[in-house]
């Protein structure tokens, strides 16, 4: 039993993804507190148990995880430094094959490319690059163009390279310590995902919060 100036600070993701059924605190949680004796029992406790293999999703309450503290060890005062509601995201990991993954990778390779290709051509297209290029070059030089000329040379270098600048990488290779519009524009993607689970499981009751008896993941009664 911890004293009652024990303080236990906890701090949890808003997603956590875990690859065993029965999930303990330690799974979701990092901990801080004086008490070291304590410190690997409270990690032990289990929070959820998935009863079905294959991926599910919970959505967990942090006062749950107050109350499941408090049931073993009330003489705690617990320290939120984290999220107040976290998604965890449980998948029976298993390694495909090899092929699989080259597979996959030559797919997205290819549907990114032919995708940016066609944005480029239907770009050039509606704004008539080339009739442009082409009236740009015979009122600098006087001569009709042939259709390939130092400008749609100029243009496609320009291009490669201003994706790379936009991108800020080229390969594993980085231009900046900022993150990538990609990155960024992933991670705003990533907070609306988690935010339409947190309400929606509280929308339907599915939320593991205060008095939820039922650890399994599954409805509140």
């Amino acid at each position: 039993m911890a004293s009652n100036s024990t303080t236990l600070y906890i701090k949890g993701d808003r997603d956590v993804e875990v690859t065993k059924p029965d999930v303990t605190l330690g799974d979701i949680l990092t901990m801080e507190c004086s008490d070291r004796t304590v410190l690997p029992k409270i990690k032990t406790l289990k929070i959820v148990k998935f009863k079905t293999p294959g991926q599910q999703r919970c959505v967990v309450s942090v006062l749950r995880i107050i109350e499941c503290i408090h049931e073993k060890y009330p003489g705690i005062e617990v320290q939120n430094m984290g999220e107040t509601d976290i998604i965890i995201t449980y998948e029976d990991q298993k390694t495909p094959p090899l092929a699989w993954h080259l597979l996959k990778t030559v797919f997205v390779v290819a549907v990114t490319f032919c995708g940016a290709a066609f944005s480029i051509m239907a770009f050039n297209n509606d704004v008539d690059v080339t009739k442009l290029f082409g009236q740009i070059y015979e009122l600098v030089t006087g001569q009709r163009t042939d259709g390939f000329t130092v400008m749609e040379i100029t243009y496609s270098i320009g291009l490669t390279v201003g994706i790379l600048i936009f991108f800020n990488h080229f390969g594993k290779k980085r231009f900046t310590v900022d993150p990538t519009p990609m990155e960024v524009q992933m991670r705003l993607y990533e907070n609306d995902i988690q935010t339409t689970l947190v309400e929606d499981a509280a929308r339907k009751g599915e939320e593991l919060d205060v008095g939820t008896a039922d650890s399994s993941g599954g409805h509140r009664s």
